[in-house]
C-alpha cells in the first residue's frame, strides 16, 4: 500500500522556495558582514542590541534567546565583540548580578553601515521573499 505523505507537492514547493530565498538572503548578510570586517554572529549581535525593544542596551539572557544560543556562547561573542571595539558591558545599576550590554560609537558606525546595506537587500526581495501562502500549506 502507498504511504501518502500529509505534504503534497505544491506544498514542497512552496516550502522549498522559502527556504531557497531565505539562504540567499542570508548568505548574501554573511558575505556583505565579512567584507566590512566583522563576522555574521557580531553583526547580530549589534543588531540586537540596537533593536531591543524601548532601550539601548540588553542583557546576556536577552541576547542569548534573541540569537538562539547557549548563554556561555553569547559570553564569549560579547567578550570577542568587546575586544574589537564594537560593544562594552555594563554593570546594573538596579541589579550588580546582571551586565548590560552597549553599542560603542564605533559599533554603532559599522552597525548603521550594514543595516543600511541590509534594509536594501530586503527592499529588492519584496515580492520573491514571503512566508508561503498560508492556503498552499493547508491543502489536502
Amino acid at each position: 500500500m502507498a504511504d501518502r505523505s500529509a505534504v503534497g507537492k505544491r506544498q514542497y514547493e512552496a516550502l522549498a522556495a522559502f527556504r531557497y530565498e531565505l539562504r540567499r538572503y542570508l548568505r548574501h548578510s554573511e558575505e556583505m558582514t565579512r567584507r566590512h570586517g566583522m563576522t555574521p554572529l557580531q553583526y547580530q549581535l549589534l543588531l540586537h542590541v540596537k533593536g531591543f525593544p524601548g532601550r539601548e542596551y540588553a542583557s546576556v539572557t536577552e541576547l542569548a534567546e534573541r540569537l538562539q544560543a547557549k548563554h556561555h556562547g553569547v559570553v564569549a561573542l560579547v567578550t570577542r565583540s568587546e575586544a574589537a571595539g564594537l560593544v562594552e558591558r555594563r554593570i546594573s545599576p538596579d541589579d550588580r548580578r546582571l551586565v548590560h550590554v552597549y553599542l560603542t560609537a564605533r559599533g554603532e558606525q559599522k552597525l548603521a553601515k550594514l543595516a543600511d546595506l541590509h534594509r536594501r537587500e530586503l527592499l529588492q526581495l519584496q515580492g520573491r521573499f514571503t512566508v508561503p501562502d498560508a492556503a498552499v500549506l493547508q491543502e489536502k
